[in-house]
């Protein structure tokens, strides 16, 4: 049974920084592929960033040179650090892992 737990949301000044943890059970996680998307309130859940098994990355335009995604692979974490962000950063940010798991959210505002 995977599980995946997020941390590391809350409120941030635009501009701010903000660094997403993603916490993976079992035993697949260091060859699976991981993602965060988010979702804002009457919008669809989108892709923010995804990084392969081999750290290959992939950037939704509208974060890219602001966010960056890792993992560690004994950890079993996935990481999302946000930098200069903006209020439309604003949404609830999901982790994802390959096989269709998902984590069950958390918030991230910003907001002055």
């Amino acid at each position: 049974q995977v599980q995946l737990v997020e941390s590391g949301g809350g409120l941030v000044q635009p501009g701010g920084s903000l660094r997403l943890s993603c916490a993976a059970s079992g035993s697949i996680f260091s060859i699976s592929a991981m993602g965060w998307y988010r979702q804002a309130p009457g919008k669809q859940r989108e892709l923010v960033a995804r990084i392969t098994s081999g750290s290959s990355t992939y950037y939704a335009d509208s974060v890219k040179g602001r966010f960056t995604i890792s993992r560690d692979n004994v950890k079993n974490t996935v990481y999302l650090q946000m930098n200069s962000l903006k209020p439309e950063d604003t949404a609830v940010y999901y982790c994802w892992m390959s096989g269709n798991y998902w984590g069950q959210g958390t918030q991230v505002t910003v907001s002055s």
